[in-house]
């Protein structure tokens, strides 16, 4: 049996809820219909808090990663944590009808703050959910307050050779094990959560589509992105050059804060980070909005 023919969705949805609990008491679920399918999104804070949009990273993420800055965010913040439409979790395609494009991302993205009641927002991700949080902010600056990116890949700098040569073998034929060493691999002595970990290995087979993939932003894009920006880099990142990628960024955003987080790696991010992250990102969006 291939591993896709191997995924037990049951295995996931419980591995998925034990890391749930870890969110703050009152969260609540919602699904949002677009023209892309279903899109579930966890919700929890104060009802009239300013809204903030918050998106996974690829592979097997989903919501349940932002539990160790669920609480710290959502004391001052309305935050949704979205599972991406396509991608493990438990959003829902419609049928064939799944982004295919960036234009299509921006598009179910556009859809979705239309369906949650929100005009524009604080936006955050971390890795893949950087690269689209900061597509849509190039598409729709006006329904964008304040962004956040959680060492984004794609958006300023390519991959290092050595992480796409580790994760190939994941990328082509992954299953359990495979993912558990590449993750192990990648965050080397950052002690990671055993039910988050068994969550990514759960995962592994799930029916997700094609994820969309597209260039990096241009230059010129990015020097006309009038939005405050905050980029908070793993200094141990396998996935890039960190230094390279903060000189990039402040080479070509205007409104942009950055800073390298010592200690931790690219897929540690955002369980596993050093502590104050919460803080820190809660300060950042204490900012004014534009």
């Amino acid at each position: 049996m291939s591993a896709r023919g191997s995924y037990d969705a049951g295995r996931f949805h419980d591995a998925y809820d034990k890391v749930m609990a870890k969110w703050p008491p009152g969260r609540e679920s919602v699904t949002v219909p677009t023209p892309f399918g279903e899109t579930y999104v966890q919700v929890t804070g104060p009802a009239d808090g300013p809204p903030l949009v918050l998106l996974p990273g690829g592979g097997e993420a989903t919501s349940a990663s932002w539990y160790a800055q669920a609480a710290e965010l959502s004391r001052t913040h309305r935050v949704h944590a979205v599972d991406l439409i396509g991608a493990p979790g438990r959003s829902t395609p419609a049928g064939d009808r799944h982004p295919r494009t960036v234009a299509d991302l921006t598009g179910w993205l556009d859809a979705l703050l239309d369906g949650l009641g929100i005009r524009a927002a604080a936006l955050g991700g971390h890795s893949y959910g950087a690269w689209i949080a900061l597509s849509y902010a190039l598409h729709a600056p006006d329904r964008v307050r304040r962004l956040f990116l959680l060492d984004p890949t794609q958006c300023f700098a390519g991959f290092k050779a050595a992480y796409l040569l580790r994760a190939a073998p994941v990328l082509l034929r992954p299953t359990p094990r495979r993912t558990r060493a590449f993750l192990e691999w990648e965050t080397g002595a950052t002690p990671l959560d055993p039910d988050w970990l068994a969550l990514q290995e759960a995962a592994v087979g799930f029916p997700a589509r094609r994820p969309v993939t597209g260039p990096r932003p241009g230059p010129a894009a990015l020097r006309g992105l009038d939005v405050p920006v905050l980029l908070l880099l793993a200094g141990n990142s396998r996935t890039h050059d960190p230094a390279g990628v903060a000189a990039r960024a402040r080479e070509l955003l205007p409104r942009v804060e950055v800073a390298v987080l010592p200690d931790v790696s690219h897929h540690a991010l955002p369980q596993a980070a050093p502590p104050g992250l919460g803080r820190r990102l809660s300060e950042f969006l204490a900012g004014p909005g534009d």
